[in-house]
This record gives C-alpha cells, sequence and structure tokens, in this order.
C-alpha cells in the first residue's frame, strides 16, 4: 500500500516538475540571501544559463544588470509583510534582459515583462523565499506602444498643414486664443506677426499649381529656420500665415519681421528650370490692455498687413489705433 502511495507522490511530482520546467513564464525562487533556490526552463532557454549554473548562485552577482536596489527593495517587503509584490511593463519594461523571440512581434528586439513576487513560507509558517514570476508580455506591450504612436501621429496630423508641415489654421488659432489668455494674465508683451505672399495669384497663373505649393513651402521653411522655439507658426490661409511671439513686443517683432521678409525676398525658387523672385507683406501687433478678444488681436495683424499691401507691398507695418 505505502508503494502505490509512494508512487503517485513520485508521478505527482513528477509532473509538477515537467509543468514547472515547461511553463510558458519564468520561475526563479530566492531565498533571503537572494541565493537561487529554482530556475525553470524558461529562464535557462531565455538567459542561456543552465539550471545547475543558477542554483545556489547570488541573484545579483549571477545578473549585474538587474535593478538592485530596486529588486532588493521589493524582496525585503515580500519578506517583511507577507504579501505579493508587483511590476508591470509600463512602469519597468522589463526585470531580466532578455531578446524576444515571439514569431508574431518583430518589432521589439527587447521582451517586455510583467513581474509577480509571491511569499513562500516553510514549515514554521514564517516567509522563508520569494517566488519570481516573470511574463512576457511582448506581444501586448508592442501592440499598445504602436496604438500609442498611430494614435500620437492622427492627433498630430490633425494639428498639422500637409504642405508645409505648420501649425494648420484650427490649431493655430487655438493657440492665439492660448496665448491672448495667457498675457491677459500675465501682463507680459507678446506680438502677433500676419504674413502674405505678394502677387502670389500670379504665380499661380504664370507657372502654376505646383510652383505656387513650391513657394508656399519655402516660406514655411524659411519660417520654421527664423523662429524662435517659443514662437508659435501656422499656416493661415492659401498664401497667408500666422506668427505668434510670446514675450515679445512689437519693436522686437519688427526686427524678428524683417529678417524674415529680407530672407525671403533673398531666396528666390527654381522650378522646371525657371527662377521665380516673390516677396511678402507683413503686419505685426502687440497686444493692448484694451483688446477684449484674441480676434481683436487677430484683426488688428490683419489691418497692419493689408497697410503693408496697399503701401507698395514687401514691407512690413505695425500696427497703430
Amino acid at each position: 500500500m505505502m508503494n502505490g502511495n509512494n508512487d503517485i507522490e513520485l508521478s505527482r511530482l513528477h509532473w509538477l516538475m515537467q509543468v514547472l520546467q515547461t511553463v510558458d513564464a519564468g520561475l526563479v525562487v530566492v531565498d533571503r540571501q537572494f541565493e537561487i533556490q529554482l530556475w525553470n526552463g524558461f529562464m535557462e532557454n531565455h538567459s542561456g544559463i543552465r539550471t545547475s549554473q543558477a542554483r545556489s548562485s547570488n541573484i545579483f552577482n549571477l545578473f549585474p544588470d538587474l535593478p538592485e536596489q530596486w529588486l532588493t527593495r521589493k524582496l525585503e517587503s515580500v519578506f517583511t509583510l507577507d504579501s505579493r509584490a508587483y511590476s508591470t511593463w509600463e512602469q519597468r519594461p522589463h526585470l531580466f534582459k532578455f531578446k524576444s523571440y515571439r514569431p508574431l512581434t518583430g518589432k521589439s528586439e527587447q521582451m517586455y515583462q510583467n513581474v509577480t513576487i509571491i511569499p513562500l513560507t516553510g514549515t514554521d509558517k514564517s516567509v522563508s523565499h520569494a517566488c519570481l514570476l516573470i511574463y512576457d508580455v511582448t506581444d501586448i506591450a508592442t501592440s499598445k506602444i504602436e496604438l500609442e504612436k498611430a494614435n500620437e501621429e492622427l492627433a498630430r496630423l490633425s494639428r498639422t498643414d500637409r504642405l508645409t508641415g505648420l501649425n494648420n489654421r484650427g490649431h493655430w488659432e487655438e493657440r492665439l486664443e492660448q496665448e491672448f489668455r495667457r498675457v491677459k494674465r500675465s501682463k507680459t508683451p507678446s506680438s502677433l506677426v500676419m504674413l502674405d505672399i505678394d502677387h502670389f495669384k500670379q504665380v499661380n497663373d504664370t507657372y502654376g499649381h505646383q510652383a505656387g505649393d513650391e513657394v508656399i513651402r519655402v516660406v514655411a521653411a524659411t519660417l520654421i529656420q527664423l523662429q524662435r522655439e517659443t514662437d508659435i507658426s501656422g499656416r493661415y490661409g492659401g498664401e497667408e500665415f500666422g506668427i505668434i511671439l510670446p514675450e515679445t513686443n512689437a519693436d522686437q517683432a519688427m526686427v524678428m519681421a524683417e529678417r524674415l521678409r529680407g530672407s525671403i525676398e533673398q531666396s528666390p525658387v527654381t522650378y522646371e528650370g525657371k527662377q521665380i523672385s516673390f516677396t511678402v507683406s507683413l503686419g505685426i501687433c502687440e497686444i493692448t490692455p484694451e483688446m477684449e478678444e484674441y480676434t481683436q488681436w487677430l484683426e488688428n495683424s490683419d489691418q497692419a498687413l493689408f497697410s503693408s499691401k496697399r503701401n507698395g507691398r514687401n514691407q512690413t507695418t505695425i500696427y497703430t489705433s
């Protein structure tokens, strides 16, 4: 009878060992001195370290790249509080630096991991060991990362003018309103520059719309090159652009606008072997306390721009009431 029970127990132990070695998750058991007592097939396959080599080795000596301070704190908490500890790939992409061999995941060379640390009690009911469960969540992580990247790109495209790469009118006007409100609170200077390509219809009629698009791109590229990191530029209309200059008064804005105007004047476009020279007119308006809506700021800048047009084009005008 005893032999039958022993056979059953040995069979169960055999099954258990098969499960431990073949389960698709890492199983590592360490004692309070952080020496490895169990090292399953998953860990052996992904680390290249055999069970015989891992057993009785200090986990931090075996893996110098482990975040020792963080993992020690987690393990001490498990030993002391007799409660589980967790870490997700979003908090820490991985614990062990394993390569990913997932056939469906060609977008990540690194394995993303979720980690659970479980307290193991001895016969005296005290926590003598801790079990680290390492889950390969690379497929889930990369799918979520790709989705987030796609959403970010869609959001960027919804804000961006496709021809120039500048903010499109809707998003730029939102930023204009935000800047208007900020200045109203902070009482700091801020200026708005509106610019328009001179005789743009003539460019289109003479050289074609594709040549006109190239002229627009050159203006946008020059604007991006000359603006500061804090400046906010956008394509407001067909050939009209706007630039928000925070912490800038009208005279300072004039310096920037004239630099931009001169640079564009000296940057003719070559299209299909023909050189197209063009200029821009600009209007500047600094925020004043009398303005109640950002639309007034925009209208005043446009008025200054129209003054530049009326007075001969290829010049910059500061709005005066």
